[in-house]
C-alpha cells in the first residue's frame, strides 16, 4: 500500500510542474504591463522601469518562472494589483465559500444518484430503467446557467420563496445563509446527477454480470441483498472515480454559478481578475484550482484500491 501510495503521489508531482509552466507562459503571452496597471497611466519611464526591476519583469523569462516558482512554493503568490492584498488570503477565503456549495452539491448528488443508478441497473429494461435513464439524459442536456436562470426565475422572483442574489457567510447568520445557498446548490445536484446516475448504472450491471453475484443468487437470496450488500461496494468504486472528477471539475469552473448568482467564490474571484487584467490573481487562481483538481483526483486514486479489491495497490 505505501509503495502505491508513493507511485501515486510521485506522478502528481510531474503533473502540478507541468501545470505551473503553462500558467506562467500563458500569462507572460497576455498583452499588457503589470507594472503599467499598477502605477496608472500618469507614469513616469523612471518609475515604470524601477518597479519592473523590483517585481523582476527585467529578468529573463525562464529566470522569473524560478523565481516565481520558489515564490509559490514557500506561499507567497503575489499581491494583487486592483486590491493590493496578498493574493493568498484571499484566494483561501474565497475558496471556502466556493468549497462550501461544491461539497454540499456533490453530497446530495451522490446520495441521489447512486441509488437512481442502481435501482436502474437491477431493473434494467424495464419502465423504472427507461425512466431512470430519460431523466438522467435529460439533466446532462441542460447547461447549468440556464438552469440555475429558470430556478432564480421561478423560485426567486415569481414565487419569491428564496433570495434571488447574493451570500451570507454562515458565521454571520446560518440561517440566512443556507436560504442564498439552495438554488446554487439545487443547480449543480441537477446538473451533475444524470453522469453520476448512468454511470452507476452501467457499473452496477457490469457486476451484476460476474460469478459472485450469480453464486450469491444461486443461494436463494432475496435481489436486494444481492444488490445493495454484495454488488453495491465494487459497483461504487467505479461511481467514485467519476465523482472524483465531478468534484475537481466543480472546484476548478464554478465560475458560472457564481457569476449567475453572484456569490462571492474562487470562480469569481477569478473571473473579476480577468475584467480588471490582475494578473497575479489570475495567475494564483488557475494555478490554485489546477492544484486542487490534481489532489482531489489524486485522493480518488488512493481511495480506490479500499473500494474494490480486485485492484492490488
Amino acid at each position: 500500500m505505501v509503495r502505491f501510495v508513493l507511485t501515486r503521489i510521485a506522478t502528481a508531482i510531474p503533473t502540478l510542474f507541468l501545470v505551473s509552466i503553462a500558467v506562467f507562459a500563458l500569462m507572460r503571452m497576455i498583452p499588457g504591463d503589470p507594472a503599467a496597471l499598477m502605477l496608472g497611466d500618469l507614469a513616469q519611464p523612471g518609475q515604470l522601469e524601477a518597479l519592473r526591476h523590483e517585481m523582476g519583469l527585467d529578468r529573463p523569462i525562464a529566470l522569473q518562472y524560478l523565481y516565481w516558482l520558489g515564490d509559490v512554493l514557500s506561499g507567497d503568490f503575489g499581491q494583487s494589483i486592483s486590491t493590493r492584498q496578498p493574493v493568498l488570503p484571499l484566494m483561501l477565503e474565497r475558496f471556502s465559500v466556493s468549497a462550501t456549495i461544491v461539497v454540499v452539491a456533490v453530497f446530495f448528488a451522490t446520495l441521489i444518484a447512486v441509488p437512481a443508478g442502481m435501482f436502474a441497473a437491477w431493473r434494467q429494461n424495464r419502465a423504472g430503467d427507461i425512466a431512470v435513464i430519460a431523466t438522467s439524459t435529460l439533466l446532462l442536456s441542460i447547461p447549468s446557467f440556464w438552469l440555475g436562470l429558470m430556478l432564480l426565475l421561478i423560485f426567486g422572483l415569481q414565487l419569491g420563496w428564496l433570495p434571488v442574489v447574493g451570500y451570507v457567510p454562515f458565521s454571520r447568520d446560518f440561517g440566512s445563509a443556507l436560504l442564498f445557498i439552495i438554488l446554487p446548490v439545487v443547480t449543480l445536484v441537477l446538473v451533475e446527477s444524470g453522469s453520476i446516475t448512468r454511470m452507476a448504472r452501467a457499473s452496477t450491471i457490469e457486476v451484476a454480470r460476474l460469478e459472485y453475484i450469480t453464486h450469491a443468487r444461486a443461494k436463494g437470496l432475496p435481489e436486494s441483498t444481492v444488490m445493495w450488500r454484495h454488488a453495491f461496494k465494487n459497483a461504487f468504486a467505479p461511481t467514485m472515480t467519476l465523482i472524483g472528477l465531478v468534484l475537481g471539475s466543480l472546484l476548478a469552473n464554478i465560475a458560472v454559478i457564481e457569476m449567475v448568482f453572484t456569490i462571492p467564490g474562487l470562480g469569481r474571484l477569478l473571473v473579476d481578475g480577468i475584467y480588471a487584467r490582475d494578473y497575479p490573481i489570475v495567475q494564483g487562481c488557475m494555478l490554485f484550482t489546477a492544484f486542487l483538481y490534481v489532489l482531489v483526483n489524486l485522493l480518488v486514486d488512493l481511495l480506490y484500491p479500499l473500494l474494490d479489491p480486485r485492484v492490488t495497490a
